[in-house]
């Protein structure tokens, strides 16, 4: 079971549990092979309900390797995701969320 406190998600594929993670290195890749936009243009879609197939795509293996699968894009086209299209839109989504929650408390301050 991932930690939710330091932004991971689960994700069942293949029958396997991953746990995924948007770590700034997953972020910085994910940035760099987005079609359209920024990162905020991502989150923006995602709260507007107006995100793509390949939006959740990019999600999910950039989640995938900050949670340090080996993976690629093509791997994930034949997986078997469970719970479908929906169940990784809501992992998608979650990622984001937690990626950057900031913790009650929390200010930044170090």
């Amino acid at each position: 079971m991932g930690n939710p406190w330091r932004g991971d998600v689960t994700l069942i594929m293949n029958d396997e549990r991953h746990v995924m993670r948007l770590t700034l290195g997953a972020l910085a890749e994910l940035e760099a092979g987005l079609q359209s936009g920024s990162l905020v243009d991502l989150v923006q879609r995602f709260e507007g309900g107006a995100f793509s197939t390949r939006d959740v795509l990019s999600l999910i293996v950039a989640g995938l390797r900050g949670g340090g699968w080996q993976g690629d894009a093509r791997d994930l086209m034949h997986a078997d995701i469970e719970g479908g299209p929906v169940a990784a839109a809501r992992a998608a989504a979650a990622l984001l969320v937690r990626a950057f929650a900031v913790p009650e408390g929390d200010h930044g301050d170090a």
